[in-house]
């Protein structure tokens, strides 16, 4: 991926008085003076605390992660989900002492993940009982030991991005030629998909749509979904062979739902859809492969047909971490892909030949945002 910064000579006035800005500010805040004189007065005393706690999260973060880890690993939130508990009952059923247990489900308490109660019961909280509703989270959760290998040492995962531990977790390549065994990544984006499947279709009309093509629709959880959604609709998806025959392992094909087996990149793709999606495709590989795989799905709409962009993207408001930070991190230690923004993919569809390419409304723009685009006619 090739990235390239470009610097007027001159730059724009605004530019120029807002860096000039930017560092009469940072010069203040940094200073250890300031902050004591900050911390005792009364106008700037709460600012002051709010940033602190900011700060804090920033260098607690991998304690709140790992905090979360131990309650899915220990499966504690569903022991919580039967109803109040106590610290020794977790404590006898999860092989933890009681200072142990305790200490877990205090800081579980302070992330709002469980609750405490009189009598020492304990029982589910907010984000807790929301995890319940959304196998996905529990899975990713999993699925990030992996990712904090990597971590462990960033600055050798910036140095050398091939051969990081995630990387070899999914090896498109791999599964390909069928050395790679892609079944706990296949279920990951089974669980996960659910999650956002909803969002997506509630963002995006397919009653003008008569045949889906889902391409690298893994198992098919997306699909289904649609299915319910459109009585008179019918899907495809397709995936590599391997992934492919764990869909049909999950459920059989049936006069609505078809398999197969392709590699997106090569094409042709099946032929005689009205409509083609990527759910939370594109963002995992380079802009050379996204170019290709969108120009083999503009052949193989009909005329008239239209495209749907489901994922994460980055720069949006009030989750610009979650884009640049998470998934900015998390695909760099993949192997491939970059967050991407609307405007981006939009460039990218228009170069493969789509028109009136706009962004749907999403109920939910932290974890999915929704592209769509058409395949002018004749």
């Amino acid at each position: 991926m090739d990235i390239s910064y470009t610097t007027s000579a001159k730059p724009r006035q605004s530019l120029t008085w807002r860096m000039r800005w930017h560092r009469w500010r940072n010069r203040v805040l940094s200073n250890p003076s300031f902050q004591r004189w900050a911390a005792r007065n009364p106008l700037t005393r709460a600012i002051g605390h709010r940033k602190a706690i900011a700060l804090h999260h920033l260098t607690a973060g991998f304690v709140y992660s790992q905090t979360l880890a131990a309650l899915v690993e220990l499966e504690v939130l569903d022991v919580l989900a039967e109803g109040p508990t106590t610290t020794g009952e977790i404590a006898v059923r999860k092989q933890l002492s009681e200072p142990a247990t305790e200490t877990l489900l205090k800081a579980g308490q302070s992330l709002k993940l469980v609750e405490h109660y009189q009598q020492g019961l304990w029982g589910l909280g907010e984000l807790g009982a929301a995890m319940l509703a959304n196998p996905g989270i529990a899975e990713m959760v999993r699925h990030h030991k992996h990712l904090y290998q990597d971590l462990a040492d960033p600055i050798t995962l910036l140095r050398h991005r091939d051969g990081s531990k995630l990387s070899k977790y999914w090896q498109y390549d791999a599964v390909l030629e069928g050395s790679g065994e892609p079944q706990i990544y296949s279920k990951l984006m089974r669980d996960s998909q659910a999650m956002i499947a909803d969002h997506v279709l509630a963002a995006v009309d397919l009653s003008d749509c008569h045949h889906l093509l889902d391409i690298a629709g893994g198992t098919g959880a997306f699909a289904r979904r649609a299915l319910e959604s459109s009585n008179h609709l019918t899907a495809t998806v397709l995936d590599l062979p391997a992934v492919v025959s764990q869909g049909l392992e999950h459920e059989p094909e049936n006069s609505r739902l078809r398999f197969t087996g392709a590699d997106m990149f090569e094409g042709p793709l099946s032929l005689g859809a009205d409509c083609v999606s990527f759910i939370r495709v594109l963002h995992d590989h380079d802009d050379d492969r996204v170019q290709r795989v969108l120009e083999n799905a503009f052949k193989a709409l009909k005329p008239g047909g239209r495209i749907i962009v489901a994922e994460p993207m980055a720069e949006t408001s009030g989750a610009e971490s979650i884009g640049y930070a998470y998934f900015g991190l998390y695909l760099w230690s993949l192997g491939s892909g970059r967050p991407r923004t609307s405007a981006e993919l939009t460039k990218f569809l228009g170069k493969a030949g789509f028109q009136q390419v706009r962004e749907q409304k999403s109920h939910m723009p932290c974890l999915v945002r929704t592209i769509v685009g058409y395949k002018p006619n004749p």
